[in-house]
């Protein structure tokens, strides 16, 4: 079976592909022809977010593929400066019009502090509020599953005990040589889904001669390599890409790499993201 067609399931019993596409750093006016394009080859998991600003060519892409709204798994995350229940309730609906898909599949908080302030104070009471607006949206409706990205244990854990509904998702960065084992582990134990964003770590990590090594064993690359180490995790993998061809490529995956490989591909230290360092996600902290 092709990765794109296996699914886990999350607590709710709404299926999610294993696979998906991620769209950051694809601009609005291009994202459509990215989105259809990696329709067309077989993806049905499509990840964007409100700061991304291109929730309109997503939206397009999607009603220009021919495939039945239903059979496709489209996720968004409200704005990480949004910690209060009117301005989330607007930004829910406004994500829900750019999109103009009908609903949302799956929709996140982007990050437990606003981007400036990412990993700084104290905003669990604002987190409330906004998964509270998430909490309704998905009551009506209009969301089929809610989450979190980008969240610490501590983070979780304000949701689980304020909140009503446990976060389905918790999407963070993960990758050969950045692996938090750990919150892996807790997300799982909580029956939260995790979802692997940058499972390539940007590029960066295709020069790292330990990991060409273990992909050349395999006779596979290093993008693919990272991708299934990310699968056999048990988390979504999510690459991001606007190439037809890598599309292509990075669902080539139907290989097991061994549990010797997993362990040395998990100890790894490797978090040099280049040109991509100055974001918050990728500061360390």
């Amino acid at each position: 079976m092709s990765i794109l067609k296996e699914t886990y399931t999350l607590s709710n019993d709404i299926t999610i592909p294993k696979l998906g596409l991620g769209t950051w750093f694809i601009d609005d006016d291009q994202a459509g022809d990215a989105v259809k394009t990696a329709i067309g080859i077989g993806y049905r998991n499509i990840d964007t977010a409100q700061a991304y600003g291109n929730e309109r060519g997503v939206g397009a892409g999607i009603r220009d593929s021919g495939v039945p709204r239903e059979e496709l798994f489209v996720s968004t995350k409200l704005a990480a400066e949004i910690k209060d229940y009117d301005q989330a309730a607007a930004a829910i609906d406004e994500s829900l019009s750019r999109l103009d898909i009908g609903f949302i599949d799956l929709m996140l908080i982007h990050a437990p502090q606003p981007w400036d302030d990412f990993r700084g104070g104290d905003y669990s009471e604002g987190n409330i509020a906004a998964w509270r607006a998430l909490e309704e949206a998905h009551q009506a409706g209009k969301i089929r599953a809610i989450g979190v990205s980008n969240f610490l244990q501590s983070d979780l854990d304000n949701i689980l005990d304020h909140g009503t509904i446990a976060p389905h998702v918790n999407q963070i960065l993960v990758h050969a040589g950045n692996t938090p084992t750990e919150l892996i582990d807790y997300c799982q134990s909580k029956g939260i889904l995790v979802e692997a964003y940058s499972p390539i770590a940007h590029g960066e990590i295709l020069d790292n001669p330990q990991v060409g090594a273990i992909a050349e064993k395999y006779g596979v690359t290093v993008p693919q390599l990272c991708i299934r180490y990310t699968l056999q995790l048990g988390t979504v993998s999510l690459p991001k890409t606007a190439n037809p061809d890598h599309m292509r490529s990075n669902a080539e995956v139907d290989f097991e790499i061994s549990d010797e490989d997993m362990t040395t591909l998990r100890d790894l230290d490797e978090k040099d993201y280049g040109e991509h360092a100055a974001f918050p996600v990728y500061s360390g902290k």
